[in-house]
């Protein structure tokens, strides 16, 4: 079954990693975001991410059931509180028998999460605050 969580404490990625293992698995990838400086010309201090945990949970566990019925294991975390730059915002994983359904997976899981998911950020900038859903379009 998934590993999926909102998670207040900082991500442990290579824990997450060793959920991912496993003798049936060939492929697995990973992907890491992290709590960048610059996007374009805005600087970024800080971000607050808060979500709607009920509900993003079920979202993220409807969103992996149909790749784990097909052999796969899937963990996805998400970071809500604070977090600075080069924290680690969310992790999501796959494990596959292949290399190619596990890179495509994750993409689909991650770029799915950043416009379905009721995960909100604050952005903290040097200039001034901007709050959005995490919709992947200054990604």
């Amino acid at each position: 079954m998934a590993m999926i969580k909102l998670s207040a404490t900082p991500l442990d990625v290579n824990a997450l990693y060793q959920v991912l293992k496993a003798p049936e698995y060939g492929g697995i990838v990973t992907f890491v975001g992290t709590v960048r400086q610059w996007t374009g010309p805005i600087e970024t201090q800080s971000i607050d991410y808060s979500a709607y945990a009920e509900m993003a949970i079920s979202q993220l566990n409807k969103l992996a059931a149909p790749i784990e019925a097909k052999g796969a294991r899937v963990v996805i975390v998400h970071r809500i509180g604070h977090l600075d730059l080069m924290d680690e915002a969310v992790f999501v994983g796959v494990a596959a028998a292949h290399r190619a359904d596990a890179f495509e997976w994750c993409q689909y899981l991650i770029d799915t999460l950043k416009k379905e998911v009721p995960i909100w950020k604050k952005e903290f900038d040097t200039d001034k605050v901007r709050w959005g859903i995490k919709d992947g379009t200054n990604d």
